[in-house]
């Protein structure tokens, strides 16, 4: 693989990073400062979202920087080896962290979507739910076939 190429997924994960820092830093204590200032029914549901969605940002960062190292992994012709079957192990297991995460905060968004009586909330919640699952899914058939190629490797390396 050309080491261009790796340089664009490089870029590509760092700005995937760059808007869920800025809604960490600025949309999520504002959405937090919103529903306290409202008094409503709604405060301790959009803290309950709020607090799952800042939960969910940990794994998320952690998944991103294991997507870089693989990359690195890739430049320095490492690609098949067990530290890149473990980059994508742990890619696996954020992934269903944050999968996870939101399965127990559905119900808040569940409550969010009946007070406010706005059923694409719902949908909402579940894209949050089905979006890393399909990421784990995937890892999951990476690091699969990934092992198997570096179990034919190794096979054919004491052959010879």
């Amino acid at each position: 693989m050309k080491r261009g190429s790796t340089n664009f997924l490089k870029i590509a994960v760092i700005l995937l990073g760059i808007p869920i820092v800025a809604l960490c830093i600025f949309g999520l204590p504002l959405l937090a400062k919103e529903a306290a200032e409202s008094n409503s029914e709604f405060a301790y549901v959009l803290y309950g979202i709020v607090i799952i969605m800042y939960i969910s940002a940990i794994p998320f960062f952690v998944a991103l920087y294991q997507a870089f190292k693989l990359l690195n992994y890739i430049d320095k012709s490492k690609a098949f080896s067990e530290i890149s079957v473990k980059a994508l192990k742990n890619i696996k297991h954020c992934a269903i962290t944050i999968s996870g995460l939101y399965v127990v905060g559905m119900p808040f968004f569940f409550i969010f979507a009946e007070l406010d009586d706005a059923p694409g909330v719902i949908l909402v919640g579940m894209l949050f739910i089905f979006a890393p699952m399909v990421i784990a899914v995937f890892a999951a058939v990476l690091q699969k076939l990934l092992q198997e190629a570096i179990n034919i490797k190794s096979e054919n390396d004491l052959t010879v």
